[in-house]
């Protein structure tokens, strides 16, 4: 079943573009953590740290949005705090992936924060 098919998902565009942007913040995430992890700089642990917690709570968030749950939106607020620390953490690193990481939280940061208040 595609997401297009899920009712309270095709109603409304905001989630399905946040269910989108977790995803691929999850994706960012985990190939920055792995990235860093090869690179070996202790300097990076932080940032490995961060972006495994955040591909934990960014698939998690999209997996509560596509059941309905009701906590989705005390979740986007974390996911949305969580995005925005890990992206300031990648920030600081001139990496590629570092960099990209960064990029891509930012627009899920955003539009997790705007679940969170819907």
């Amino acid at each position: 079943m595609a997401l297009t098919e899920i009712d309270h998902v095709s109603e409304n565009d905001r989630m399905a573009e946040c269910i989108d942007n977790c995803f691929e913040a999850a994706q960012a995430c985990e190939w920055c953590a792995d990235e860093c992890i090869q690179m070996g700089d202790e300097e990076m642990a932080r940032c490995i740290e961060l972006c495994r917690d955040v591909a934990d709570l960014t698939t998690t968030h999209a997996r509560f949005m596509v059941r309905d749950s009701g906590y989705s939106s005390d979740l986007a607020g974390i996911c949305a705090d969580a995005c925005e620390e890990c992206a300031d953490e990648c920030d600081q690193f001139d990496a590629e992936h570092c960099q990209v990481c960064a990029d891509v939280l930012q627009e899920c940061a955003d539009s997790c924060r705007d679940m969170a208040s819907a």
